[in-house]
């Protein structure tokens, strides 16, 4: 079939026609961005690392409590006997998050971000392990009411857990000491300063932030490699990261903030008191899980044993360096499972 043939106003009102399609979808392109945009803002930035993983939306939330002048942020799911993670430097309650859903299937957990660190504002009255131990100790038991805590903690995380059983042995079940040498008797401050440069660097006053400035993300992918699994601090050569693009994002996204980056390096500059809280804590003795990087399991056990006196189960982890969770998330679930249900 032949068309018919356009008259000439029909060929006049093309080109108006198609002019006015044209704005008509840059209009409704710029309103989706709009829409779009907005959609993404009202998400909070504590929320961004999980809002599209159906484990989280599923089980868990982010909430927020009050404690002293601090608004500490944790996220909590599952059900059963509860249990409290504690995250060390450069992280976050994240963290935790490779072992919190199969933890949550047996478990209420309670992933804390400390005070002054990750999503967790105000400034905490000091960044020792036993103030902050209190911190949490307040938010777990007086917040939500929570006690006989199976309390686990990784690197200076698992000093904080170490003063929460010390101080509150009562309310206190079980005790994960991951992958820290305790600071204390068997370990004093300038020994602890020499273990490793970056301890020693971060121990300095203003002089890391001052290194570091806005290249947060870039110090991060540049330090987890070292004490990963046959990196530097180790004796080998591997620059290998066992955290992804989307990991050091998120964890860059709160220790940019310039009084989270203090924070995270008043964690090191407490080290002397640190020494002191422990050489004069009450030895903890409800039963311990010790588990640390492959082949540190004797020496870290050296440095704990005169404060943890109940240690009953003590594993090293295979092919991991200090990132235990990340390294070898399957042994470690399976190994904190075994402990936490006794």
């Amino acid at each position: 079939m032949i068309p018919a043939p356009r008259s000439p106003a029909q060929h006049a009102l093309r080109p108006a026609r198609t002019i006015a399609t044209v704005v008509l979808a840059f209009l409704l392109t710029i309103g989706a961005a709009a829409c779009s945009t907005q959609a993404d803002d009202d998400i909070p930035s504590y929320a961004a690392a999980t809002r599209n993983d159906p484990k989280f939306t599923s089980r868990f939330q982010h909430k927020f409590a009050d404690v002293d002048n601090v608004r500490m942020h944790y996220v909590t799911g599952g059900s059963g006997p509860p249990v409290v993670l504690i995250h060390g430097w450069p992280q976050t309650w994240f963290g935790w998050w490779p072992v919190m859903p199969a933890l949550a299937e047996h478990h209420t957990v309670y992933a804390v971000d400390l005070p002054g660190l990750g999503d967790s504002t105000g400034s905490p009255t000091g960044y020792d392990k036993a103030t902050l131990a209190r911190y949490v100790h307040t938010l777990i038991t007086d917040r939500l009411g929570v006690r006989d805590a199976r309390v686990v903690g990784h690197d200076f995380g698992a000093a904080v857990a170490f003063q929460y059983a010390a101080q509150f042995p009562a309310d206190t079940s079980r005790l994960g000491y991951l992958d820290l040498p305790l600071p204390g008797p068997a370990v004093d401050g300038p020994t602890y300063r020499s273990l490793s440069w970056h301890i020693a660097f971060h121990s300095q006053r203003r002089v890391p932030e001052t290194v570091v400035g806005d290249d947060v993300r870039a110090y991060l992918a540049l330090f987890y490699p070292q004490v990963s699994f046959g990196g530097t601090a180790f004796g080998g050569t591997s620059d290998r990261s066992p955290f992804t693009d989307a990991e050091i994002d998120e964890y860059a996204r709160t220790y940019r903030r310039p009084e989270v980056l203090s924070g995270g390096f008043e964690l090191y500059r407490a080290l002397d008191k640190d020494v002191r809280d422990t050489t004069v804590a009450t030895p903890v003795h409800v039963p311990t899980l010790l588990m640390t990087a492959q082949g540190q399991l004797d020496p870290i056990r050296a440095t704990a044993a005169p404060r943890i006196t109940n240690i009953v189960q003590a594993v090293d982890v295979p092919n991991a360096g200090h990132w235990l969770v990340e390294e070898n998330p399957r042994f470690v679930t399976t190994e904190l499972l075994r402990f936490l249900d006794g």
